[in-house]
């Protein structure tokens, strides 16, 4: 029988459900702001000090981060788990003697599934896939603002680069799983509860990284990841759309209009099932063709599609529901 929660644990779940979506939002401008202000205080040399030594550390990110599992390990991430709850799903082992690239899909409005299966230890990734490390890529443009890229490092999320990821693949041993939200900011404006589109007909470079290093590909679908806001589709053209797009040019994600529960602020609580397929074997290619890449592509893009049919309905959709890659 299923213990019912206590209002202490539902407000623990609430409270870290904010706590991620604060972070989303407002920790990278709350850091910056608070590193600013702090120049025009008596505690001016804090801010100084920390400046110099970013200077120092600033390629950091594109060489492997600074990881620490303390942070990975928090119990809040249990509680951001449950708040839905997030469910990590195997289907096949992954060679802790080889590395891997995930895609994960869909993007949704915050990656809730991926990050929380991939950047906390929360879900059992260590224990489901032994000997194996994982870790989440995600705006290079993230890791440039104080104080905010300590956290993110902390964490174990990286620079999405190409000299992050070439760093991580080739220097870094092997058993590494680097988790790529393939569809961006881009993806992020189809969210919409019911839509299950991906974009990545054109996004063919960690294919060509995978090919370089040769890292095989692995898809992953979070089901349940768009169904967590209500978004406002802005059509084709619209003054709204041509902001979004403008703000995506500019500073790599889409600014996306959104309501949740409670009182529109939180996610709702809804079921995220984060899948993992089995490996598509790649080749190490040095410099890979348009063809090689356009195969490699094609067999991930077909690997992706019959994970998602075959997982569908034991994930709470219907037999009829389809996949959209555009």
């Amino acid at each position: 029988m299923k213990q019912e929660k206590t209002q202490w644990k539902l407000f623990l779940e609430a409270f870290s459900a904010a706590q991620s979506e604060f972070t989303f939002l407002l920790l990278g401008v709350t850091c910056l702001t608070l590193v600013v202000s702090l120049m025009f205080t008596s505690l001016w040399l804090l801010s100084a000090l920390y400046f110099v030594w970013l200077v120092k550390d600033w390629d950091t990110p594109e060489r492997g981060g600074r990881r620490t599992e303390f942070v990975r390990n928090w119990r809040i991430w249990g509680h951001l788990r449950d708040y839905f709850p997030i469910k990590l799903v195997k289907t096949a082992e992954l060679d802790p003697k080889k590395n891997y690239i995930l895609g994960i899909h869909p993007h949704g409005i915050m990656s809730a599934g991926g990050y929380t299966c991939f950047s906390t230890e929360s879900c059992g990734f260590a224990e489901a896939f032994p000997g194996m490390r994982s870790s989440l890529a995600t705006l290079a443009g993230l890791f440039r603002i104080p104080l905010f890229r300590e956290y993110l490092m902390s964490q174990g999320l990286l620079s999405v680069s190409r000299a992050s990821l070439n760093h991580v693949l080739s220097k870094s041993g092997k058993g590494i799983a680097l988790s790529i939200v393939i569809g961006g900011a881009e993806e992020s404006l189809t969210s919409s509860p019911g839509v299950n589109t991906v974009v990545m007909r054109r996004r063919k470079g960690f294919v060509r990284m995978a090919l370089e290093h040769g890292a095989d590909l692995v898809p992953v679908y979070s089901f349940g990841e768009n169904e967590l806001f209500r978004q406002v589709i802005f059509s084709e053209g619209s003054v709204g759309r041509r902001l979004q797009d403008l703000f995506k040019r500019l500073i790599g994600f889409a600014p996306c209009v959104f309501l949740g529960d409670r009182f529109g602020l939180l996610p709702y609580r809804t079921p995220i099932t984060s899948v993992v397929g089995a490996p598509i074997a790649v080749p190490k290619l040095l410099v890979p063709t348009e063809e090689e890449v356009d195969h490699y592509h094609n067999l991930y893009m077909e690997s992706l599609s019959k994970l998602f049919h075959e997982h569908k309905v034991s994930c709470g959709l219907s037999e009829s529901h389809e996949l959209q890659i555009i």
